[in-house]
């Protein structure tokens, strides 16, 4: 990876989106935050009522205080008019102080609640979104939407609208007071606060929102390289190559920083100029300056300066804080525009009829096609028949489409055209439970969750008592070793048990032991297993298939000499089948992968004989 081609060459390119584009964008973030918080609204709207009277109650002291001093300064000194004003003006700060912990206290649990019910949303949404959604979508990227996106919301419904109703009415109260006053220095004391929304404005137009987008894509970036870098530390250092990787991560760190740099400088330099506007020795200095113009000039009373000095400064404080936010409010945003999105993905309808294939379990391809994108097909017109008790074997050359028919079986995606039925049922009209009790499936990508190794083998039977899952752990081959940890069964992954690829790859076949699906798909299960656990694993596969209707990917052949069907697929079509003796002879498709195949195992033989003598 080199700077120059990764996401900082396109931000460089063209920083700026076309007008159009960036008003759409814009657009469809006010319309995703709107649609995000809409179960919020009320509430907010409720807190907002509050934050304006307690803004109100905010200036109502100052303008108070004013009226105490001209009391003060007048040649007869009405001592009780002054002693009103004073408890007036202290009773209206403490309720400002009530109704701001009200409103705070409103919107802060607000949020808790929201972001508890978002969770929650976005949880059974990623339970109906197809299986196939997690394959372009890493744990990373779920954990993000679950936990950083919502957390990125709290600005949103517990601050974001309070701030801004602050903002606007305490300067509204303020100037309309001192327009009452004198309405030409208050003319004057509009100019920071244009000012200041003038830079206020530049700090959150396109521009920087594109250069927010381009450092976005560069944290994601590093991010990643930094996982590979970890993670690939021994194999590139034992291969010389600790040089190019530490390139790679230190160019994904210098890209960051850079478009750290240019998304920050401007923004700083904005912000600066726009704290010195409004900051009230700046606003001192303007009311100072044109009050003395209006008193020389004989258009304003000294006292009427006086209410401008003690109400007036506090207009920069009131607005200040929407420029120290305006980052805080677009993270909030493009999260949630993603949340949005994810809640917009396609979900995987299931039936309500709980449809079930009876005893038959006979599965049938009918003339299905597929494809991830409308203009490429990867399945065309495949029509097969999987009968139960016998094994039926995908093989093919990359990318000729066997881990996707394998995927349509359980429903990692829909087809697009054909259907797929289980004992003359299309699996469409199953429920869920139903078909994952009917459909079990075996990857080489082994995923456990964290937790005891009891916790993964319930998953698939939840009421198993412990000689069940003894059970299926005997069969699995994998009892022994579960039984040599530290708490046996109750022994927590990744902190009293390390299990390697075999190991994993056998606790995953006692899970589906366990759940005893009469459909099985597999996808070359001993793939990652080690030298020594493969014969353990093929042991425990031999077990699990018995009797079921199976459909297994193999990548390699020898592993499939003796299942009952092999279907030979090239370009997403169905090219041969038939048993292995028969296909080896054919002169066929597989025959040319039967002969790579054995030329592939003698050169591993020899090398190893090799080594030996």
């Amino acid at each position: 990876m080199t700077v120059r081609s990764g996401p900082l060459a396109a931000g460089e390119a063209g920083n700026r989106l076309p007008r159009t584009v960036a008003k759409q964008k814009k657009k469809e973030e006010a319309d995703a935050r709107r649609e995000i918080l809409a179960p919020v609204r009320t509430a907010l709207n409720t807190a907002s009522v509050i934050v304006a009277v307690a803004s109100v109650c905010a200036v109502v002291p100052f303008v108070l205080i004013v009226e105490l001093c001209r009391e003060l300064l007048s040649e007869e000194v009405d001592t009780t008019r002054v002693s009103q004003l004073l408890s007036a003006a202290v009773i209206t700060l403490g309720l400002r102080i009530v109704l701001q912990a009200v409103a705070m206290t409103l919107s802060h649990l607000t949020d808790a609640g929201f972001q508890l019910s978002v969770r929650r949303a976005l949880a059974e949404k990623l339970t109906r979104v197809p299986l196939g959604w997690f394959d372009s979508h890493n744990s990373g990227e779920v954990k993000r939407y679950l936990q950083d996106d919502v957390e990125a919301l709290h600005y949103l419904v517990a601050h974001a609208r309070l701030e801004f109703v602050g903002a606007v009415v305490v300067p509204i109260v303020t100037l309309m007071y001192l327009f009452s006053v004198e309405w030409r220095l208050a003319l004057l004391l509009l100019v920071p606060l244009i000012v200041y929304a003038i830079l206020l404005s530049r700090m959150m137009d396109q521009s920087s929102r594109d250069r927010l987008a381009v450092y976005n894509r560069w944290e994601r970036t590093a991010q990643s390289t930094t996982i590979e870098y970890v993670d690939g530390i021994q194999v590139v250092r034992a291969f010389g190559q600790a040089g190019k990787a530490h390139s790679a991560f230190q160019d994904a760190i210098d890209g960051q920083a850079k478009s750290l740099g240019r998304f920050k400088v401007p923004m700083i330099r904005l912000q600066a100029i726009a704290d010195i506007v409004v900051s009230p020795v700046f606003v001192m200095l303007v009311i100072v300056l044109g009050g003395s113009v209006g008193v020389t000039q004989e258009w304003i009373a000294p006292i009427d300066v006086l209410p401008f000095l003690l109400v007036g400064l506090g207009l920069g404080s009131a607005v200040m804080g929407l420029g120290y936010s305006s980052q805080t409010l677009r993270e909030g945003a493009v999260a949630a525009s993603r949340l949005h999105g994810v809640q917009r993905e396609a979900e995987l309808p299931f039936s309500d009829t709980d449809a079930a294939p009876g005893q038959d379990r006979t599965v049938r391809f009918d003339a299905v096609d597929f494809g991830y994108r409308a203009d490429h097909q990867v399945l065309r017109g495949v029509t097969v028949e999987l009968v139960p008790g016998t094994i039926t074997a995908l093989v093919g050359p990359s990318g000729s489409g066997k881990s996707t028919l394998a995927a349509l079986l359980p429903r990692f995606y829909d087809v697009d055209s054909g259907r797929i039925t289980i004992g003359g049922v299309d699996i469409r009209d199953f429920s869920s439970e139903e078909l994952y009790w009917t459909v079990g499936f075996v990857f080489q990508d082994v995923r456990l969750i964290e937790g005891s190794i009891r916790e993964n083998l319930l998953i698939a039977r939840p009421d198993a008592d412990q000689s069940m899952l003894e059970a299926a752990a005997r069969a699995a081959q994998i009892h022994d070793r579960i039984a040599d940890l530290p708490r046996g069964y109750d022994s927590e992954i990744g902190v009293d048990a390390s299990l390697s690829g075999g190991e994993a790859q056998r606790l995953s076949i006692a899970r589906t032991l366990l759940a005893d699906t009469p459909v099985l798909v597999l996808d070359e299960a001993t793939a990652f297993a080690d030298p020594e656990s493969e014969a353990a694993v093929q042991d425990a596969l031999a077990t699990l298939v018995a009797g079921r209707t199976v459909l297994v990917i193999a990548h390699r052949l020898h592993t499939i000499t003796g299942v009952d069907q092999i279907l030979v697929l090239e370009n997403g079509a169905i090219v041969e089948r038939g048993v292995h003796d028969d296909l080896k002879s054919a002169g066929g498709q597989y025959q040319r992968l039967w002969e790579i195949n054995e030329l592939a195992l003698n050169a591993i033989s020899r090398v190893m004989l090799k080594g030996t003598s």
